[in-house]
């Protein structure tokens, strides 16, 4: 039997990602934890173990990697001002403890959760690959993006799992994005932006099938069929939602928000629900290449586009 290893399991992915392994496989689950407790009650039935680690500090990874086969990385630090500042140290020193602890344990691939973003823009025209030398524009894309070669150069057999915008209840965005709406604050630009999307259910079932496919490696786009802008999505959420669709705003207005929201986390060291990294990063068009997830992770999707999905909203 398998025993995998969830990184940032107490965070929105990572949580649902353990509950969905728990319950579809049979493999033993070594869930990694930092200040916020796992925010589900687990079956107490042997095959899970929660730990409390520092991804910063080194000297805690190796006892709760002992006896690992396979981890799955989301751990990160999300929603806080300057962004700039932190990422190279969250994103790329900590992944790189994980790493060489994981070498002195013996684990044998590591699946890392990314986005098409790395390859800077893409379309459904000219879509994400697999390719290492993109030029993306924020700072979320470029230290994930060295997290995929420090990956792949440390760990070949390893998968990268580049995701597009993740849909359905319990997803933090669109959570958010449905509390803005029913409270009539909801925003887009008024550029179109192409996205990609893949509901909660068909993202679960693609994260287990790479970690039951002991032959997966390399990088694989996931997504669904359908081809929509950012701004045709919020309109189709807000219907299904019942509430007004979202106001169409100047960029200049969403990036003084921002500026505020990071102000706010700076001075009072709260969250930023805002950055102007995240503005940077949402305004890019992507969409991947699916070829792969199909072939070799996940050949039937169970909600093809998000109308078909509209269920899960």
């Amino acid at each position: 039997m398998k025993t995998v290893c969830i990184t940032g399991a107490a965070g929105n992915l990572g949580s649902l990602t353990a509950l969905h392994l728990h319950r579809n496989s049979d493999a033993s689950l070594r869930l990694l934890i930092h200040r916020k407790p796992f925010p589900f009650s687990l079956p107490v039935d042997g095959r899970t173990k929660i730990c409390s680690v520092d991804l910063g500090d080194p000297a805690t990874l190796d006892a709760a990697l002992e006896g690992v086969d396979e981890i799955v990385h989301y751990a990160g630090v999300l929603f806080q001002a300057r962004p700039e500042k932190f990422l190279p140290r969250t994103n790329l020193q900590y992944f790189a403890n994980l790493l060489e602890a994981a070498k002195r344990q013996g684990v044998k691939r590591i699946h890392l959760v990314s986005f098409p973003h790395v390859e800077g823009p893409t379309s459904p025209a000219h879509p994400s690959t697999d390719r290492l030398d993109g030029s993306p524009v924020s700072m979320h894309a470029i230290t994930r993006l060295e997290e995929e070669k420090l990956l792949l150069a440390t760990f070949p057999d390893s998968v990268v799992l580049r995701v597009g915008m993740v849909y359905g209840r319990g997803i933090l965005m669109p959570d958010a994005a449905r509390w803005f709406g029913r409270h009539h604050l909801l925003g887009v630009w008024k550029r179109s932006t192409d996205i990609h999307l893949i509901s909660k259910v068909d993202f679960l079932d693609a994260v287990a099938g790479a970690v039951a496919n002991d032959q997966a490696k390399g990088i694989y786009n996931l997504g669904d069929e359908g081809v929509q802008t950012l701004q045709e999505y919020l309109d189709f959420a807000c219907d299904v939602w019942g509430c007004a669709r979202p106001w169409r705003m100047p960029e200049s207005v969403i990036t003084c928000a921002a500026v505020l929201f990071e102000a706010a986390s700076a001075i009072f060291g709260v969250k930023s629900p805002l950055t102007r990294d995240f503005i940077k990063i949402g305004m890019v068009s992507y969409y991947g290449d699916t070829t792969r997830m199909r072939a070799e992770l996940l050949p039937t999707l169970k909600y093809p586009t998000m109308r078909e999905g509209r269920g899960t909203f």
